[in-house]
């Protein structure tokens, strides 16, 4: 049997029919699987053996797939065929099942039915002879309409520019062998999302027992550390200091919040003690040589250049002067080969506030305690670039360094969010191209020191704003024009 691509009019005889109207946008959630939601489409069953993931059936507005795991590796092949969409029916549910015969799913059928009750089944068959899967008899095409893309990685593309280029980290991404691979392909720095946070930091039990703060890190953390170290990994440590996710009893005497704030001068003590104490426990741990830069401050200041008061017990305790001991005490234990960063969200408005603030920041010899400014990068498709870079180069003009630290671009404007068109996704890839391209410029002609920019994550599904689809893959782990505008590959970044 020659191998050949499906043609129009077998795509169309095998999934268009009743079934025509399988859009994207329109597609209800599946009864099966239906948390496996991607930016096209659902994939409707995942197949598994021996607790891995062998197969997964996706269908999306582009096709119908299946991502194979070849002989247990982590690359996926994609087999898909495309059908015509129109708005006359939907599909609402998703039904797939497969047969395994020790080596892999050799026989995969997928039931489709839609609003009216009326059904379509594809069927795959896996063929030895062709070393592939046939589509209701025919060969499958292995590969989508749309020409082969360049293989290139985030890492070499960053480091081509003295830049290390990260992700954030949850231990669900290191638990998914296709997540940890791309991982390790694209990134050469991580931060964890959560678990160097003070809420996860300190043990109530043992802080009372001592009657000083007990830090520990938690297994999860110890997991991803340990991880990092296995691959080469570069860590950033988020965040010492934080009005959010951090408990309020460590400000309270005999860590009771039934009682009194302590004072100023024991809220010092405490935070020297914490300080100290979590990078005691990074090089007792043997971890201290992989972290490369810490926030110790995150998100201190108001768009209209206040300081933030409320729910931030730092401030409670020890007014204004919490910044100044935080970077005084962070300078005290940590390594020189730490930078030592403020952070913050809608730099673009703060900039000036920053610039202030950092200039208080200065020992007795004028002497900066802090090495860098790290601008978070929530940004929007909407958002002005211009105005962006402006306050970038305001903040460099100090001569500190600058790091993007959870960059990611969601689609639309703030409160305004749009869904993923191929319009709006191509719009987010030529976003990402002229931001990134700016900065690479900045940074070769020295115009501002920046050694790390830091991605929020990478696959849209593990995004903390999923439904804004701001990130680089796909929730099956498919490139986006997001990441070839990352990568710098203006011809498939949307242009």
């Amino acid at each position: 049997m020659k191998k050949r691509v499906l043609s129009n009019s077998i795509v169309a005889a095998l999934c268009c029919g009743l079934l025509a109207g399988c859009s994207a946008n329109a597609v209800d959630e599946p009864s099966v699987g239906g948390d496996w939601k991607t930016s096209r489409g659902y994939i409707s069953e995942k197949f598994t053996h021996d607790g891995e993931v062998d197969t997964l059936v996706w269908v999306g507005n582009d096709g119908i797939s299946i991502y194979l795991n070849q002989d247990a590796q982590v690359e996926y092949q994609k087999i898909m065929f495309p059908y015509v969409t129109t708005d006359e029916a939907k599909t609402t549910q998703t039904f797939a099942t497969g047969d395994y015969n020790g080596d892999g799913y050799t026989d995969i059928s997928v039931d489709l039915v839609n609003d009216a009750g009326e059904s379509e089944t594809v069927q795959w068959i896996w063929s030895a002879e062709e070393s592939a899967f046939t589509v209701n008899g025919e060969v499958a095409d292995v590969s989508d309409d749309e020409d082969e893309k360049p293989e290139v990685y985030l890492k070499d593309v960053f480091g081509e520019h003295g830049l290390k280029v990260g992700t954030c980290l949850t231990t669900r991404m290191i638990s998914n062998d296709i997540a940890s691979k791309r991982i390790t392909d694209q990134f050469t720095s991580i931060t964890m999302e959560n678990e160097m946070k003070p809420d996860y930091l300190f043990n109530k039990t043992a802080s009372k027992e001592a009657g000083q703060l007990v830090v520990e890190f938690s297994d999860d953390a110890i997991k991803m550390l340990d991880w990092a170290l296995a691959n080469n990994m570069a860590v950033r440590g988020h965040t010492l200091v934080w009005y959010s996710q951090t408990p309020s009893w460590i400000f309270y005497e005999d860590f009771d919040t039934t009682k009194s704030l302590v004072s100023e001068a024991v809220m010092i003590d405490r935070m020297e003690s914490y300080i100290k104490q979590v990078f005691e426990l990074l090089d007792e741990k043997g971890y201290l040589d992989i972290i490369y830069a810490y926030d110790v401050v995150n998100e201190a200041w108001m768009e209209d250049g206040s300081i933030r008061e409320e729910n931030n017990y730092w401030y409670k305790t020890m007014g204004e002067d919490f910044l100044y001991y935080a970077f005084y005490f962070a300078d005290m234990y940590a390594p020189e080969s730490v930078d030592l960063y403020y952070n913050d969200y809608n730099e673009q408005f703060k900039a000036n506030t920053l610039v202030s603030f950092v200039e208080t920041l200065k020992d007795e010899n004028g002497r900066y305690l802090i090495d860098g400014v790290g601008l978070q990068a929530h940004l929007y498709t909407s958002d002005d670039l211009s105005t962006y870079f402006n306050a970038m180069d305001t903040i460099a003009a100090t001569g500190l360094k600058i790091q993007l630290t959870e960059l990611d671009v969601s689609l639309g404007a703030w409160q305004n969010t749009l869904p993923p068109t191929e319009e709006n996704l191509q719009k987010q890839g030529r976003f990402y191209y002229n931001l990134i391209n700016g900065i690479f410029e900045r940074v070769d002609n020295g115009t501002i020191s920046c050694d790390a920019l830091t991605f929020w994550g990478y696959v849209d599904s593990m995004s903390w704003r999923s439904s804004a689809y701001p990130l680089l893959f796909d929730s099956v782990y498919q490139p986006k024009y997001a990441f070839y505008g990352a990568a710098q590959l203006k011809e498939y970044a949307g242009f």
